[in-house]
């Protein structure tokens, strides 16, 4: 490895950065075999419009449908584990307790690795909530519950059961929002790991990061709209780049 290669560039920039937010997309978790949102669409759901399937209107018209279509989707998670590259970023976390860990995705898979505190703006599948009062609603509930499709709401009346995921038409929570705006402004480090950097309001994270002056790492095997500004790409899977960029301890 010489002066001059992007991974060395990395690991320096890194151990010579105060403050480091990471922000993870889709991409960390395919590595996994979790399929993408639109990727899930395939066999006996390949026929719905996305927001058929995932928007308040979809889950109005036939819950049980959205319901089923997720209770899919969590099995597939539950079949799934963390890859390398969670678990390094686990790892830089446990080096450095004051990273920020942000991420776009709703499998849980980094608090899985040993992430904590991770700000998950669009949610996660790992929890239900009341579709009225938006309250968590137990496994117990769920379990008493396991032949309706969906069950019924503990906190409502007219509550159903469903995911705590941010679907569309939906508000991003306004506190992991808030929360992640404030890492990226006061980071100096940002490394961004497997998304496209296209879906808002997460995309505009890295670049309110660099406008502060922060270094950007983009971590994707993929073109991506990250690259435009990034100080240094890594054009490889998280899981085979993550580990060698943390290091041993």
């Amino acid at each position: 490895m010489t002066a001059a290669d992007p991974l060395h560039q990395a690991r320096r920039a890194l151990t010579a950065a105060r403050r480091v937010t990471v922000l993870t997309g889709a991409g960390i978790s395919a590595e996994s075999g979790i399929p993408t949102f639109r990727e899930a669409q395939i066999g006996l759901w390949a026929t719905f419009d996305p927001r058929q399937l995932a928007s308040p209107e979809g889950f109005a018209e036939n819950p049980g449908r959205v319901w089923d279509w997720y209770q899919w989707r969590r099995t597939l998670i539950g079949n799934s584990a963390p890859n390398p590259g969670h678990r390094a970023l686990a790892e830089l976390q446990r080096r450095r307790p004051d990273l920020v860990l942000i991420t776009q995705n709703v499998d849980g898979l980094h608090q899985r690795a040993g992430s904590r505190g991770v700000l998950e703006l669009h949610g996660s599948v790992q929890r239900t909530v009341c579709s009225v009062t938006r309250r968590a609603i137990d496994a117990d509930w769920l379990a008493r519950h396991a032949d309706d499709h969906p069950p019924p709401s503990p906190h409502h009346p007219d509550g159903l059961a469903r995911p705590d995921v941010v679907w569309f038409g939906e508000a991003l929570p306004a506190d992991v929002l808030e929360a992640a705006f404030e890492a990226a402004a006061n980071c100096d480090l940002m490394l961004v790991v497997g998304t496209s950097g296209e879906v808002h309001p997460a995309a505009g994270l890295p670049r309110i990061a660099r406008e502060q002056g922060a270094t950007i790492i983009d971590v994707n095997p993929q073109a991506d709209a990250i690259r435009e500004f990034a100080d240094l790409v890594l054009a490889r899977p998280g899981g085979e780049v993550l580990p060698k960029l943390i290091g041993p301890d």
